[in-house]
């Protein structure tokens, strides 16, 4: 690979650099030559979803370097490229500097800059319009949020305070299979200790490049065998001791087989099954009935039967063997079942609470803030979890919801959305869809960072300031080796940026009144609360003071809760640390910067707690699907003649579309190239770098072609996050292609997580 392959390789070996281990002092206040102030001041970063400890060098309020933090346990001393480039996150030319509204047609990007009070203003007249003709109905606003810290203070002003039951988040789609399928089956989500095992199984899942963390680095320094299963050959696939391709969507054939074989030769951890298997009995019939064999599984993944059986007896006899669930995406209409098949191949081998398997561990839990929540009578409850067996409560599902308001067969109309740290218009299938939301609403209001195509639609952009400009909440870190944790604020906001915390805070003071008015016109019971309190007696009982929840700063917030949960020493810990643990003052460094936090008695590898491992879920039977994991002929992996299995994923560079605009990361890999198996590619006369057209049934999109050996001949990949539309974020606009505009929409109706992995294609070179 020529210019691509190059720029990975730099990278990559850019980020040996950049991830070592290094040391960092605590926050300190000195003067170079009288005239040069310069402080390291802690920090939690938000590049991607680990959330890595650093220190900041700041030389006259000015950040000059990102440092990583040898105090945390979860990050370790480490630091990856991402994390580094937040220095142009917060530098970007091209960020959000204040309020705007908009002048011109949605999606044009024409707007006026405004003071923050005239955005407060238009949203509280938009607002109570809305709500006066949906009757005080608070669920016509819908609002969303994606990964990160606040989410939880978000859905407070929404949910608890203004009462809207419309809240999404990224679960639906990203990995809410994963969850739920380990929350049903073991009672916990828990946490996998993949550097504490010693047969490690991968599917899908890249580890080694869309997410460096330092737990995949230790991988590279235990005695674990490692084994790949991807359709691609990814960087961990090339790491791995045993890389096997297999046909998309077909991991769950491979899981069952091994269940099958652990069965029918009883390879399994009999004594562990005895004591915490519910219906051990039903599982063992049904897979045995099924005979999921080894020859049976090569037909549907094309892994040989020989090498499944040999990976299988390898599994079991390994003393901490782990099934990695993964934190990637829903590819498959099957996923559920496979994450559920995943976790009962661990708990068949005892690798339940135990180390080198999935553990509970003890993680420190926050005392939850108290909310004085209005009643809202009118108020209707979420739709968007109709038809689904489970689903998130909290987060619901994004395709079903989007579906619902489009189709008009929402039972009310949602006519508001407020979206924060998601970028709608490029995180789901079938783009012209969310568009045409969109255009639907009276009200769309963006809280953001960058001008991203979603911001690009809004009536109202609030601009977020970054993370490194604002402290947040403290956080409870990890189960093996539990910690503390918290973002501290590095500079002041730039330019007219609030942090998420104060922009609340200002719309609850303007709202707060105008919209209680609104409940009084429509809500019997606050009626009745009036007449025997007064209107004010009524508003403040009732709790409808919208910025009630930021009367105190986050900082005021932190030092309550901190000093009167764990104390003084504590809190001084994180403010100069920004980490505290139990044995952080007896941490030492064992060689070349890498240091033991907790002692190895110390980790919680395994707790006593009941629990049981639910083989068979009543629940599911009842709603028309498998209560234990099968297989169905529509899982079969089927590409007609002249077509393609389109497969997607992200760079080492990218984190989802959030990334897109930084040119520190730009340099590395500036636009996405679509991999075609390299004999297809000949057949076709395609060459490396040659522009091809991708159509779905959807749409279609160009870009260029990277013919090679490392992909199935019926399958093709391309990375997310790019093919960015908004050309206010210069860096980016343009380059490349956006996966999401040739994804189908489909989603499966266990969870409504939108599967990624279903879209069949052609390719035709330009």
């Amino acid at each position: 690979m020529k210019k691509i392959e190059t720029s990975r390789r730099r990278f990559l070996q850019g980020s040996v650099a950049l991830c070592v281990y290094a040391t960092s002092s605590f926050s300190f206040t000195s003067k170079e030559n009288a005239t040069t102030t310069i402080e390291n001041i802690p920090y939690l970063c938000n590049m991607c979803r680990n959330k890595c400890a650093g220190f900041a060098r700041v030389e006259n309020g000015k950040v000059q370097k990102l440092d990583p933090n040898h105090y945390f346990p979860k990050s370790r001393n480490m630091l990856c490229p991402k994390g580094n480039a937040g220095i142009d996150a917060l530098y970007d030319s091209d960020r959000l500097k204040y309020p705007l509204i908009r002048i011109g047609n949605r999606g044009d990007g024409r707007y006026k800059k405004v003071t923050w009070d005239e955005a407060y203003e238009y949203i509280k007249v938009k607002l109570v319009d809305i709500l006066h003709k949906q009757k005080d109905n608070r669920s016509t606003i819908a609002y969303c949020n994606g990964e990160g810290f606040n989410k939880d203070e978000y859905i407070q002003f929404f949910g608890s305070k203004i009462g809207s039951a419309n809240f999404l988040d990224e679960g639906s789609i990203c990995l809410n299979t994963k969850l739920g399928a380990t929350q049903l089956t073991i009672g916990d989500v828990g946490e996998m200790d993949v550097a504490g095992s010693d047969y490690l199984i991968i599917s899908g899942a890249n580890r080694y490049e869309s997410l460096i963390t330092p737990d995949s680095i230790d991988m590279l320094h235990t005695k674990q065998k490692l084994v790949v299963l991807d359709p691609r050959c990814t960087l961990t696939a090339i790491k791995a001791d045993e890389y096997l391709p297999l046909n998309p969507g077909t991991d769950l054939a491979f899981c069952l087989s091994m269940i099958y074989i652990a069965l029918k030769e009883k390879l399994y951890n009999q004594a562990y099954v005895k004591e915490y298997f519910n219906d051990f009995d039903k599982l063992e019939s049904e897979i045995l009935s099924q005979n999921y064999t080894a020859s049976w599984a090569e037909s549907k993944t094309h892994i040989p039967a020989k090498k499944i059986e040999e990976i299988t007896r390898e599994f079991f006899r390994a003393k901490n063997p782990l099934y990695y669930l993964g934190r990637r995406s829903v590819w498959a209409q099957n996923d559920f079942q496979l994450r559920r098949a995943m976790v009962l191949i661990n708990a068949l081998a005892g690798s339940i609470n135990r180390k080198g398997g999935i553990i509970f561990g003890k993680p420190f839990v926050l005392e939850k803030e108290e909310v004085n929540e209005p009643l809202y009578n009118n108020a209707e409850g979420r739709f968007d979890l109709d038809g689904i067996v489970y689903g998130s409560q909290k987060g619901g599902s994004w395709l079903n919801f989007r579906d619902k308001v489009l189709s008009h067969t929402a039972p009310y109309p949602i006519k508001a959305m407020f979206i924060r740290k998601h970028n709608l218009m490029q995180n789901m299938p079938n783009i012209a869809k969310t568009k045409a939301m969109l255009e639907m609403m009276d009200l769309v209001v963006v809280l953001d960072t960058m001008p991203s195509d979603t911001a690009m639609m809004a009536d109202v952009i609030l601009p977020e300031c970054t993370y490194l400009e604002r402290e947040d909440m403290v956080v409870s870190f990890n189960r093996l080796e539990p910690s503390l944790a918290l973002r501290n604020k590095v500079i002041e906001p730039l330019y007219e940026s609030r942090s998420m915390q104060d922009i609340l805070k200002g719309l609850g003071k303007k709202l707060s009144k105008p919209l209680f008015e609104v409940s009084a016109k429509y809500d019997e019971d606050l009626q009745e609360s009036i007449a025997d309190l007064g209107k004010e007696g009524a508003y403040k009982e009732g709790g409808y003071d919208l910025a009630e929840l930021y009367k105190d700063s986050i900082t005021i917030r932190n030092k309550k809760l901190i000093k009167r949960q764990f104390g003084e020493a504590v809190y001084k810990s994180l403010k100069t640390r920004g980490v505290w643990h139990p044995y952080i003052d007896e941490q030492k460094e064992l060689y070349n910067n890498y240091y033991q936090y907790y002692p190895p008695e110390k980790r919680y590898y395994s707790v006593k707690r009941e629990y049981k491992v639910n083989c068979y879920l009543k629940k599911l039977k009842k709603y028309g699907f498998d209560a234990i994991p099968c297989w169905h002929k529509s899982y079969d992996f089927t590409v007609k003649n002249e077509e393609f299995r389109l497969i997607t994923g992200r760079y080492i560079t990218t984190t989802q579309s959030a990334t897109a605009n930084n040119i520190m990361l730009k340099e590395f890999q500036e636009e996405n190239f679509i991999w075609i198996n390299n004999k297809v590619a000949q057949k076709a006369g395609i060459a490396e770098g040659d522009y091809v057209v991708v159509s779905s049934s959807l749409s279609s999109v160009v870009l260029q072609a990277y013919p090679t050996n490392k992909i199935a001949p019926q399958v093709v990949w391309f990375a997310h996050g790019y093919g960015i539309q908004s050309d206010e974020m210069t860096h980016a606009y343009a380059k490349g292609a956006s996966d999401n505009m040739i994804i189908e929409d489909k989603f499966e109706k266990i969870y409504g997580c939108a599967t990624m992995h279903e879209t069949n294609v052609t390719i035709r070179k330009l």
